[in-house]
């Protein structure tokens, strides 16, 4: 399966991890999914293989693993500690970083932007001055330059807050805030997890 489509995959399961995410309380309350959401991502989890289920929270991120007819898939999870602008409605918006063993797939990012952002535009992610362009599809965006991915994980560990900014297909640029406090702890579990 090429890495396009195992990203709309995950992107349909992040849903159901934030669905996770908001049953545990980390997700705020204006940032419930819509109730079709998650049924559709349970149904998929379910065709999957296996529901994911959280094993561990670090800070602002959580740990979450799914058990596939073939193999495992571990990840690291958060969502957005701030969303600009505010009255902008929109849905959940997430960053999970996802190692995959079975598929030699170590740390691969995905960010669920909420909205559909217009391609071909200026996406980005930002940490502590270090900048990063982004890719996006639909609602999804992935690091653009994917040789690059090792140094975008390696700055999250060491920054403290990520800033995805993005254009929506109506033209309202976005500006989600993530913390970092917690990720490398994360990433250690989802290490130990997937090895």
């Amino acid at each position: 399966m090429s890495r396009s489509n195992l990203r709309g995959f995950f992107a349909v399961l992040s849903l159901a991890l934030g669905a996770a995410l908001v049953c545990t309380g980390q997700a705020s309350s204006k940032s419930k999914p819509k109730a079709a959401k998650p049924a559709a991502a349970a149904s998929e989890d379910t065709k999957s293989g296996g529901k994911p289920s959280q094993l561990a929270s670090y800070g602002d991120w959580g740990v979450f693993v799914a058990q596939g007819e073939k193999s495992k898939t571990c990840y690291a999870l958060a969502t957005p500690k701030e969303r600009a602008p505010a009255g902008l409605k929109r849905d959940p918006a997430y960053v999970f970083i996802s190692s995959r063993p079975g598929e030699n797939v170590r740390e691969e990012t995905s960010i669920i932007m909420g909205f559909p952002v217009k391609e071909g535009s200026a996406a980005r992610a930002e940490i502590g001055g270090t900048g990063f362009d982004l890719v996006a599809k639909g609602p999804n965006a992935w690091i653009k330059n994917q040789a690059e991915e090792p140094q975008f994980v390696e700055a999250l560990k060491k920054g403290s807050k990520l800033i995805v900014k993005a254009p929506s297909l109506k033209g309202h640029v976005t500006t989600d805030s993530y913390s970092l406090a917690g990720l490398s702890q994360a990433l250690d579990r989802v290490e130990k997890e997937c090895p």
